[in-house]
């Protein structure tokens, strides 16, 4: 059993609740009047409502919520409690072991898109505490962690308004999550409610847009729960065959929180970000109205949800894309490794002289996706991607490369290939990544006057990072490259990213249940060691808001750049008693979760 109907506990929801140490407070610009006076060290907090607060809502009100949604009001029970003989959650004991279902959970582990189509899963596990992963030890403990209390599996646009207006009255903890990708711990969250989105499938193609922005080209329509692979496929269909810009992995969802932390992917180079391409949302703000944004109708909720901070403004139902003519396309596979050498000298003037190229790559319209240091001694590049090039184009724009690596007398392994088209490319030579891992993730990316001034400072930063027993993650591309100059200040993103040649994401290995003294060294390897390095020497760099630290210093500078000022402003306008929340984001500088990382609470 991964997930209770609301039935299934009802009885467990009316807690004997500790009052009389509770103290309700009030805070000054702020309407909810439900919250929870609590102290964390020598700071007092005002905090949301939790189970066993004096102001968690009772078992009739949550009954009417269900109602309301249609009886899709679920409780969360975590993804491997078959494995166990009881989870002890914080609204009632439950028995959960099934031997069947443990074995389906245990094999699927791993697999993205089993954890996907499950209520509440992260895909990554650290920000859940990983308390409750598949066991062959029935009689261990699994509790909740830090995965939401209950989850709404929406159906329709209603029973979004109603999750966010009982969170909003009743001052939960909101979060919204449609796939669970992300790297920062948005989609789960202590004590919390959850509205799942996945269930929001529509696509619908347009060969000539009517809408706003003077654009009449093709488009494409997706609810709110479409995932990258699904609109692909059946824009691949067509005829001729169509493409939009999407992340590089397959399983993202492309109407929530990629939009609105920007969107880059292998399209990147041609046509920026995926919110460049956006033409029109329908969104449910904090209020629980459903809006049109567009360049026409609240053209600054439109500019926000464009890169200006994910779950910030509000969630997206449904989102309409530009669609473009795909192409014939190349690819080259790179690997160098200790097969090749184990002269450590020699490895790293090989990465100096692949990633000396990094300006040249962007300049001649490639993408490159490549993986450094997850084996120690790898430089793994799966792969260089040549939109509307032939693999002979492709190579010749890669042969200084070869020929520097060539003459520094080192080996590697390579291969190349064409396609009909780039979506042939991309489900052939781009790898299935992985969900269930635990590790905290940080970024940054690197600007093109980093690579022309400090390159071997770069390259030490590299080592530093692998040094460090972390590894990371590339892609080069230039979201300044395609896309006219006029068009760049149309999104929220920061505008540091127009001369970006390379965004970087490090990965620092820790397990979501180790100790926290060991949670607090990783943090501090992950921000002071690996990502500082980068940021030292790439002065000219920023990070990007769904592959980053989420405690990346001077946050708002890194994030927004000269875009934050307005985003804020705007928070403040459609948000302003803080419903929706997620690390770092526009506006949420007095909120913490206090209390090892459970309670969000403002600070007072």
């Amino acid at each position: 059993m991964r997930g209770g109907v609301f039935s299934l506990l009802c009885g467990a929801l009316l807690l004997a609740q500790d009052v009389a140490a509770q103290q309700p407070v009030s805070v000054a610009g702020f309407k909810a009047p439900t919250w929870v006076k609590r102290s964390d060290g020598s700071s007092n907090y005002a905090c949301k409502c939790y189970p066993g607060d004096y102001c968690w809502p009772n078992h009739g009100q949550f009954q009417k919520l269900n109602n309301t949604v249609g009886g899709n009001l679920q409780v969360n029970i975590p993804p491997g409690a078959p494995c166990y003989n009881t989870f002890k959650g914080p609204l009632g004991d439950v028995q959960t072991y099934n031997e069947a279902e443990c074995q389906k959970v245990t094999s699927n582990w791993y697999d993205e898109q089993f954890q996907i189509e499950l209520p509440t899963a992260g895909l990554w596990t650290y920000f859940t505490n990983d308390t409750c992963r598949p066991t062959t030890t029935p009689t261990d403990t699994c509790t909740l962690g830090y995965y939401p209390v209950l989850v709404i599996m929406a159906k329709t646009t209603a029973h979004i308004q109603a999750g966010i207006n009982f969170a909003r009255e009743k001052n939960l903890r909101l979060v919204i999550r449609n796939t669970g990708h992300d790297f920062l711990g948005r989609s789960v969250g202590w004590g919390s409610l959850v509205i799942n989105t996945h269930g929001f499938q529509d696509i619908k193609f347009t060969d000539r847009w009517r809408g706003s922005c003077g654009y009449t080209g093709s488009a494409v329509t997706v609810g709110a729960g479409v995932q990258a692979f699904q609109v692909l496929e059946q824009a691949n269909a067509m005829n001729p065959p169509k493409i939009m810009v999407t992340g590089e992995c397959a399983t993202v969802g492309v109407a929530g929180g990629l939009v609105q932390g920007g969107g880059h992917g292998p399209l990147t180079n041609f046509y920026g970000f995926l919110a460049d391409t956006a033409l029109e949302f329908k969104v449910i703000t904090a209020d629980g109205v459903l809006k049109t944004a567009s360049s026409k109708t609240n053209p600054d909720l439109f500019w926000a949800l464009r890169g200006g901070g994910p779950a910030a403004f509000g969630v997206i139902v449904e989102a309409t894309y530009k669609t473009f003519d795909d192409k014939a396309s190349a690819g080259v596979l790179l690997d160098i490794d200790t097969t090749h050498t184990t002269n450590a000298t020699l490895f790293w003037e090989a990465v100096r002289i692949f990633h000396g190229y990094s300006t040249h790559f962007v300049d001649n319209g490639l993408y490159v996706y490549y993986e450094l240091g997850t084996t120690g001694q790898n430089l793994h590049v799966h792969p260089f991607v040549g939109i509307g090039k032939t693999p002979r184009e492709l190579q010749a724009v890669l042969q200084p490369m070869f020929d520097d690596l060539d003459g520094i007398g080192i080996t590697y392994t390579t291969s190349s290939a064409g396609f009909a088209t780039f979506y042939d490319l991309y489900n052939t030579m781009f790898e299935t990544e992985a969900a269930g891992n635990s590790a905290l993730t940080g970024g940054w990316s690197i600007g093109r006057q980093d690579v022309e001034e400090n390159h071997p400072a770069i390259i030490t930063a590299f080592q530093t990072v692998v040094g460090a027993g972390s590894f990371m993650v590339g892609h080069m591309w230039s979201a300044g490259h395609g896309l006219p100059e006029k068009e760049w200040a149309k999104s929220a993103v920061n505008p540091r990213f127009r001369h970006v040649v390379d965004k970087l994401i490090t990965i620092v290995p820790v397990g979501g249940n180790a100790p926290l003294a060991d949670k607090a060294a990783a943090q501090h390897k992950l921000t002071n060691v690996v990502d500082a390095a980068l940021r030292n020497a790439a002065p000219n760099g920023c990070a990007y808001i769904n592959e980053a630290d989420p405690y990346e210093p001077n946050w708002q500078e890194a994030f927004w750049g000269d875009n934050y000022a307005a985003l804020l402003k705007l928070r403040k306008k459609f948000d302003p008693d803080g419903v929706f929340y997620a690390v770092s984001t526009p506006g949420t500088e007095n909120w913490e979760q206090i209390e090892t990382g459970t309670r969000l609470c403002l600070k007072l």
